[in-house]
């Protein structure tokens, strides 16, 4: 449904945020994983028709998205990472704001904002001032906004940034919910945000597309390559500098640390079932590895 034809941007100065960005989606939450600064940001802006490319191009459905941009606007709903709000408008009015702007009027616009407040579990905050609501509630209220139109291609980028562990997870399984019938792109450098809700996973580094891949083929890639210890703490800061570590956790024993590589690195390491996080971390480590750079 949505081809990526070699997409590159290049900003005054020489810097390159994209190189020759190539990929094809189907229906389904894509997850866009990389660290900040790899260019996640801005290949959103370039499908939200924000940005335009230096070069390359992508079609929707057949329809080139640079040289056709409005074709693109009328079935996207978009959230950008910087999302902002009338703070003295309440949900309901800035919903029904929006909506005008996106075409729709009286009884429908009227039912699909009843049917995304609902959705969004800010029924009984509808008639509440935005400024008076939390992080978690104004990205309720933008994805809320995002879905007005019953767009059939979804972005949002960094869409849990700066939301508490609680919201965090509703916000996951609200987008879960959604993916079904649409393209869905989740941007963002949270490997937790992926986990759950993504079926295939895209990982992007230095502006490149590294792999497209699903989960379990990410996990069994990395199978034979993760590793756990236990350490004193006295022996950490060396460990810290020598492997790459996915997670630690002190316990009465000592730090209990995971790693990708080699079981060498650590004689007493034991081989252990790899998480995505870790699938991750190998997946960039490899990179690296390669001079991958753009």
């Amino acid at each position: 449904m949505l081809e990526l034809r070699s997409l590159t941007k290049r900003y005054p100065g020489g810097t390159t945020a994209l190189q020759d960005f190539t990929l094809t989606l189907d229906a389904g939450v894509v997850g866009l994983l990389g660290p900040n600064g790899a260019g996640k940001t801005t290949l959103m802006s370039i499908l939200a028709t924000v940005t335009k490319p230096t070069s390359g191009t992508f079609v929707w459905e057949g329809t080139d998205g640079v040289k056709h941009p409005r074709a693109v606007r009328q079935v996207l709903g978009y959230l950008p990472q910087d999302f902002g709000v009338y703070e003295q408008l309440t949900a309901h009015e800035f919903l029904r704001y929006l909506g005008q702007l996106k075409g729709l009027s009286g009884a429908e616009l009227k039912r699909r904002i009843s049917e995304l407040l609902e959705l969004v579990n800010l029924r009984d905050a509808a008639d509440r001032s935005l400024g008076s609501f939390s992080g978690g509630m104004r990205q309720r209220v933008g994805i809320a906004q995002a879905l007005l139109a019953d767009p059939r291609l979804v972005i949002v980028d960094e869409p849990t940034a700066g939301l508490d562990p609680e919201e965090r997870v509703r916000f996951r399984n609200l987008l879960s919910e959604i993916g079904h019938g649409r393209v869905v792109i989740l941007s963002t450098h949270i490997v937790s945000d992926v986990e759950a809700v993504a079926s295939h996973i895209a990982i992007i580094r230095q502006g490149r597309l590294v792999t497209m891949s699903t989960p379990e083929e990410l996990l069994s890639r990395a199978v034979g390559h993760v590793f756990a210890a236990v350490v004193g703490s006295e022996q950490l800061e060396k460990v810290r500098e020598a492997l790459p570590i996915s997670s630690m956790v002190r316990k009465a024993d000592g730090v209990h640390v995971r790693f990708v590589g080699e079981s060498s690195a650590l004689p007493e390491a034991r081989a252990v079932e790899p998480t995505l996080e870790d699938a991750y971390l190998l997946t960039r480590l490899e990179t690296a590895d390669n001079g991958d750079t753009p």
